[in-house]
């Protein structure tokens, strides 16, 4: 018997269970695929007149994914790495659907044969120790909140954590006793164990005793909770920094880059420690990247760097005016017959 509406019930049943069960992904890819459904939705309501409640998966067409991701970037000034993050969640669903509706099985072949964009690797924005330094002055201490930021911004750069993984932490992750570390539950719920130095350690010791976090009974609580006494969002830590980023630029102009974003912490604590003469495979362990090439790119970075310091440092010593040579004339022949007159 055909639903009346199989497109809400497939998604649904994708979302909670596919997903979480079969697929296995985090809870953090969850919200992720759902917002890229809620974005769809909402297209089909404002540009092809399709209420929500009127979507079936007849209309879920190639025609309409790339009109959608068309709509993202253009519309949305969405970038083509938030455009092919979208599409991996259609895939996915595409995927999933080739075994619950093989009636349609050619239609989901079409969309999952969308290819991504290929788009230009752009720089790595990161600050100097200079400018992590004035962000970290920023935070009035003397108010809770502002004691609060400056701990979390704290971390966030010892710690070379995600956006997300800074927003997860929960009291019983940090180990105050020596050595100190944190575990960091990252992509794909795989967890890591970050040494903290003496001086963070020190102001998350203190943190955690003037919030009254300690006992076992606050254990679950998060490290770092907002106004309402939850977790941060990743919008809300990345209001603090920018935040803080603006007054810094305000007192030290031309210090910081012009866009600064959690991610750069999580560069700079790379780069620092790439300069600090770090191996690789350290670096690589405590950013918690799978595969050695992804902490390479600082490398490579930190190469180009050396070598632009070297082109501007660069002073010709080579003689040329008193040296004859012969390409610098037209022809060979009119040098040679001109030689030893």
């Amino acid at each position: 018997m055909k639903r009346a509406s199989d497109f809400p019930y497939y998604l649904s049943k994708f979302l909670t269970s596919y997903l979480p069960g079969e697929a296995g992904v985090s809870p953090n890819t969850v919200l992720s695929y759902r917002d890229t459904f809620l974005l769809l939705l909402k297209y089909c309501k404002a540009n092809e007149n399709v209420l929500p409640e009127n979507m079936m998966l007849d209309k879920l067409t190639r025609e309409l994914v790339l009109s959608f991701l068309s709509w993202l970037e253009n519309a949305r000034g969405c970038s083509v790495s938030t455009r092919n993050q979208r599409l991996t969640a259609i895939h996915s669903f595409c995927r999933f659907m080739q075994l619950e509706d093989v009636l349609r099985l050619n239609q989901y072949q079409k969309i999952i044969a969308i290819p991504k964009k290929k788009s230009k690797k752009g720089t790595i924005n990161y600050l100097s120790l200079e400018g992590v330094k004035i962000i970290l002055k920023q935070p009035d201490v003397e108010k809770m909140s502002g004691w609060r930021d400056m701990v979390l911004l704290s971390l966030m750069y010892d710690t070379g954590s995600r956006v997300q993984e800074m927003a997860d932490l929960t009291v019983e992750d940090v180990r105050l006793d020596t050595p100190a570390t944190v575990k960091i539950t990252g992509k794909g719920s795989k967890t890591r164990i970050v040494p903290l130095m003496e001086p963070t350690a020190n102001i998350v010791r203190n943190y955690i005793s003037d919030f009254r976090l300690s006992g076992s009974s606050k254990r679950s609580y998060p490290l770092f909770p907002n106004r309402g006494g939850s977790k941060f969002t990743r919008a809300g830590i990345k209001y603090i920094l920018d935040k803080y980023a603006e007054s810094a630029r305000a007192e030290t102009p031309g210090l910081l880059p012009d866009v600064i974003s959690p991610h750069s912490f999580r560069h700079s604590k790379a780069m620092h420690l790439l300069h600090a003469g770090v191996n690789l495979v350290y670096i690589r362990d405590i950013l918690g990247h799978a595969d050695l090439k992804t902490t390479e790119i600082y490398a490579r970075i930190d190469g180009e760097m050396k070598r632009k310091a070297l082109e501007e440092a660069f002073t010709n010593t080579t003689p040329s005016e008193d040296i004859p040579l012969w390409q610098q004339d037209g022809e060979l022949l009119n040098w040679l017959q001109g030689l030893g007159k």
